[in-house]
């Protein structure tokens, strides 16, 4: 799956089954695993107050929110964004959990019924880093990512932040292919240098050195009854 999207929300609170309501959703689109440009942000009128607790993280008053459209203005094009496409969120279970609730509000299926497929990037953190800080901000801090601006949460830059964070998550030991769109970069990048006519210099150890070595294998033979391993032939018989 080329097209991916990395999706955050923040909410009025922790508890969707309580009656918190999602504030702000976003999500910024990766194609081939770079960002393509393509975003969507919206803020959206709960009809209710943030808890104090949510509050001082996402700065979002009531006052700010009170002109925004309700999900169910938005929910539309918040779909069609997502559609087809592998979702990364990081807890996926809290994000989409909220917009079960909202959709459920609606009469509309479950969020997964509307993507291609859900990827939570914090089981992904764990399971490489186990018993480490798998936060965002922590993962921006291992991975060098900037997070200055990261002062209050906010859903789009959070989404930015993880995208850039997934990227280096999820890189393997062929990254350097990965970044490559095709084979006319490949024709592009430095030529290799030739090195069929480079002659490799051997040194050989002088008889010093092989007096120095043949006295560690006979202190090595007196502390091991079969003898050092480096006296054995393949066949495991002792040589001289």
């Amino acid at each position: 799956m080329t097209r991916q999207i990395v999706l955050d929300t923040e909410t009025t609170g922790l508890n969707p089954a309580s009656g918190d309501r999602i504030i702000e959703v976003a999500a910024v689109e990766l194609f081939k695993r770079r960002r393509s440009g393509a975003h969507f942000q919206r803020y959206v009128n709960p009809q209710r107050p943030s808890h104090p607790d949510a509050l001082r993280v996402h700065g979002l008053t009531e006052e700010f929110l009170a002109d925004k459209p309700l999900f169910g203005q938005v929910v539309a094009d918040l779909l069609d964004f997502v559609r087809d496409a592998e979702v990364i969120i990081h807890n996926a279970a809290f994000d989409v959990g909220f917009l079960d609730a909202e959709l459920d509000r609606l009469g509309l299926p479950p969020f997964a019924q509307h993507c291609g497929s859900i990827t939570d990037s914090l089981t992904l953190a764990r399971s490489q880093f186990p018993g480490k800080f798998n936060s965002l901000d922590a993962l921006c801090k291992r991975f060098g990512v900037d997070n200055t601006r990261r002062t209050l949460h906010g859903a789009l830059l959070d989404a930015e932040l993880l995208a850039e964070v997934y990227v280096w998550l999820t890189r393997g030991q062929d990254s350097l292919v990965m970044e490559l769109d095709g084979p006319e970069l490949l024709a592009e990048s430095d030529p290799v240098d030739d090195l069929s006519g480079f002659v490799l210099p051997v040194q050989l150890a002088d008889d010093t050195e092989l007096q120095a070595h043949a006295a560690i294998l006979q202190s090595l033979d007196k502390g091991c009854a079969s003898g050092s391993v480096w006296r054995q032939d393949p066949d495991g018989l002792q040589s001289a």
